[in-house]
């Protein structure tokens, strides 16, 4: 099956970040809010969950938007057992980064794609970040003049955020920005969509 180039592709997100990922692959798409609830089930392990909740946005776009192609995604960061949500106010990112000082975080990147018979294509990428020894200054200075209150882990890899960092591991270096474009390209292929 291939999609006409006229076919609706869908972003179930209003992630800045995602739409300016995504539009590396794609000049035409649209974007939808899921609404999904993104809270954990009771010992969900983070991939897990990060996978769920693509293919949960992904659906939930797709039930209003039938006849389109639709993109979900979500990512789940993972501090030795302990998710770290968007932090939403200066003082949760100052906690979040203070306790990854020094530390791995792992990113667990989801992204599903649903084509237009409704079926649903799901991969999760992993990335670990070592994040080298951050002082209380170096924290400050760093939220302050980023401001990532709505990343999860409190940074912005693809800005200031990549100087917190000792290494980066990972077989996409997009996933960690919200939306891992290999696999996205891949899924959209098998899904019909003409990529290069």
């Amino acid at each position: 099956m291939t999609v006409s180039p006229q076919a609706t592709i869908v972003l179930a997100s209003t992630s800045p970040y995602r739409a300016s990922l995504l539009r590396r692959l794609l000049e035409h798409f649209e974007q939808a809010s899921p609404g999904t609830d993104e809270a954990a089930f009771p010992g969900e392990r983070p991939g897990a969950r990060a996978a769920r909740l693509a293919e949960a946005k992904a659906r939930a776009v797709a039930e209003i938007r039938p006849g389109a192609v639709v993109i979900g995604s979500d990512q789940v960061a993972d501090l030795d057992g302990t998710v770290l949500d968007k932090p939403v106010t200066v003082h949760a990112a100052h906690k979040q980064l203070a306790a990854s000082s020094g530390r791995e975080v792992i990113f667990h990147t989801a992204v599903c794609v649903i084509d237009l018979r409704g079926d649903a294509t799901t991969h999760v990428d992993e990335t670990r970040v070592r994040f080298r020894e951050l002082s209380a200054e170096d924290i400050a200075r760093y939220v302050e003049r980023e401001r990532p209150l709505d990343c999860a882990g409190s940074f912005k890899c693809e800005g200031l955020g990549i100087a917190l960092f000792e290494r980066i591991d990972n077989e996409d270096p997009t996933a960690l920005v919200g939306l891992p474009l290999i696999a996205t390209s891949r899924l959209l292929r098998a899904a019909g969509v003409v990529l290069p």
